[in-house]
């Protein structure tokens, strides 16, 4: 759920990073803050629990402004994966306006990653958020590594799902840039009609990741 402020004509949008533990939610976000450029970028900050950790840092401290003069900002977070911190899992996850699922490739991990899914599903419901609705982007993580499941049996089992699917290794940064991407591209969707977007603020969706991420043009 954006939150505006009308007195500084600002607009603030939250990304969640989700997933099992040590599925690389950090590494995403950690490799994510290592590629955009300073200006881009507030420092991470974290929040230490018993036996794990959320880390959050403002994309564009300053934000963008549209040509109508509305300011955008981007707070990113992540949540705890160990089971033990669903609680910390649904303060984060609340009011968010899209999400980042990380699941973990490896083969071992199927369960795990199944159950991490369905807490999701389940917490976006009790926090107020319309699952069924709500920006989402899978992301399959660790493809550096051996013993994965492959491209194909992953395509195949979210055939009939809504989200996109992305894949990635986080350690290296490969998608991880492409996964936020995808991501903004629903937000957007998702966002335009209420804050009318493309008529009253004269953002296309291409300038809105574009700027998000300070990608030229004809990058996107």
């Amino acid at each position: 759920m954006a939150s505006y402020e009308h007195e500084h004509n600002r607009l603030t949008i939250k990304l969640v990073y989700y997933g099992p533990a040590l599925s690389g939610k950090t590494t995403n976000l950690m490799r994510l803050h290592d590629m955009l450029r300073t200006d881009l970028k507030g420092e991470i900050m974290i929040m230490e629990t018993t036996d794990d950790r959320t880390l959050f840092f403002d994309l564009l401290p300053l934000g963008f402004t549209t040509p109508k003069g509305l300011l955008i900002k981007f707070k990113l977070f992540t949540v705890p994966g160990q089971v033990i911190h669903d609680s910390t899992r649904k303060a984060v996850l609340s009011r968010s306006d899209g999400v980042v699922f990380v699941a973990d490739s490896q083969l071992t991990q199927s369960v795990n990653n199944g159950e991490s899914f369905e807490n999701l599903e389940a917490n976006a419901w009790r926090v107020g958020l319309n699952f069924d609705h709500l920006p989402l982007v899978v992301q399959y993580n660790k493809r550096d590594l051996t013993d994965i499941i492959t491209k194909e049996e992953v395509l195949q089992r979210w055939r009939q799902a809504p989200w996109p699917v992305v894949f990635s290794s986080a350690l290296t940064g490969q998608g991880v840039v492409a996964t936020l991407q995808t991501l903004l591209q629903q937000v957007y969707d998702s966002l335009a009609p209420e804050f009318n977007f493309q008529q009253d603020q004269g953002l296309t969706r291409q300038a809105f990741v574009n700027d998000a991420l300070g990608l030229p043009e004809q990058e996107n």
